[in-house]
């Protein structure tokens, strides 16, 4: 089986987005998403029905097999992750999207996986108030941000 290109991941999320607005994906919603055109969507989804991740059939809507949900579902956590540690770090969100989408497709496993114990680890303690340097160090990191910006 061929292994999932990082095209093929975001298409995959994309799908998973939708279905779970909707119900269902269409070409189209998937174009607009992508900023692609509908014929490049329709090779793209046939590839990943090859492969077993999604229901597709010509001029019908599209939807994830079960392993293709439980693998777009992991890709969109990655991307989570990503996108919540560049707001952390006071990186604007349109930007933070952007990168997320970078860093989600670049990075060793092991290195999602620390990025998203950290996240989990910062969130929690700023969701509970334990430990308190957290809700300090992302006080005082805001305050550098903002001396350094009127440098």
């Amino acid at each position: 089986m061929k292994t999932l290109t990082s095209r093929g991941e975001d298409y995959l999320r994309t799908v998973y987005e939708i279905v779970k607005a909707k119900g269902y994906a269409r070409i189209k919603d998937i174009s607009k998403a992508l900023g692609v055109k509908p014929p490049t969507v329709v090779e793209m989804m046939k590839r990943l029905q090859e492969q077993g991740l999604v229901a597709y059939e010509k001029y019908g809507g599209i939807t994830l097999t079960p392993r293709g949900e439980e693998i777009a579902k992991a890709l969109k956590r990655r991307h989570e992750v990503f996108k919540r540690f560049l707001e952390l770090i006071l990186v604007p969100d349109d930007i933070a999207t952007r990168d997320a989408h970078i860093l989600e497709h670049q990075l060793d496993p092991k290195t999602v996986l620390q990025f998203t114990r950290f996240v989990e680890f910062i969130t929690l303690a700023m969701e509970t108030g334990r430990p308190k340097f957290v809700e300090k160090w992302i006080e005082e990191f805001k305050k550098y941000c903002e001396k350094h910006d009127r440098l």
